[in-house]
């Protein structure tokens, strides 16, 4: 896929993610459970859990299997948040459905893919993250819900476009 470095290189209506994929952020009072990755796209990285949905697997049964294989916690009424479609130059590319939730039972444990960080909703550490973090996050946590597109070379961000798409309850006290 040589030649994309831009939005308008691809034709967006068309477009299919290679991988479908979730992402969930788990909310206790004004802390969201970040995990640092360990294995996989963004090893190394901090983010939230989530993962591949499997052949058969709804989004929402995914995001519940991915916090129980990664943190060790199950997570229930999940809220849907927005998606995302990365492509990324080499040619991959993933469509990432996001939900948050404040309702999960057990302790959140480091397992072999995952090490759990409870951080608070202020101090979300960005730069340990990936670059388009810093721009969406923010927006789930006032509860606006997004459609996204974005083009990275790698680690870095090339272009974007993010749009609102309704509204949730705000998790930030003004």
């Amino acid at each position: 896929m040589t030649g994309i470095a831009k939005l308008a290189d691809l034709d967006w209506n068309t477009w299919q993610a290679r991988d479908p994929a979730t992402l969930v952020f788990v909310g206790r009072g004004d802390e969201v459970l970040l995990i640092n990755k360990k294995t996989g796209l963004g090893k190394g990285k901090i983010n939230g859990p989530g993962g591949k949905v499997d052949p058969g697997e709804t989004p929402e049964i995914c995001a519940v299997r991915e916090c129980q294989e990664e943190l060790g916690i199950t997570v229930s009424n999940l809220e849907y948040c927005g998606q995302h479609r990365f492509q990324f130059v080499d040619g991959y590319s993933i469509h990432v459905w996001v939900y948050r939730t404040r309702d999960f039972e057990g302790l959140p444990v480091e397992t072999r893919e995952a090490r759990p960080l409870w951080v608070a909703m202020d101090d979300i550490p960005y730069d340990e993250m990936w670059e388009d973090d810093r721009m969406w996050i923010p927006m789930l946590l006032r509860g606006e819900r997004f459609q996204t597109r974005w083009i990275f070379d790698g680690d870095s961000m090339l272009d974007y476009d993010i749009q609102t798409d309704g509204h949730n309850e705000s998790w930030i006290t003004e």
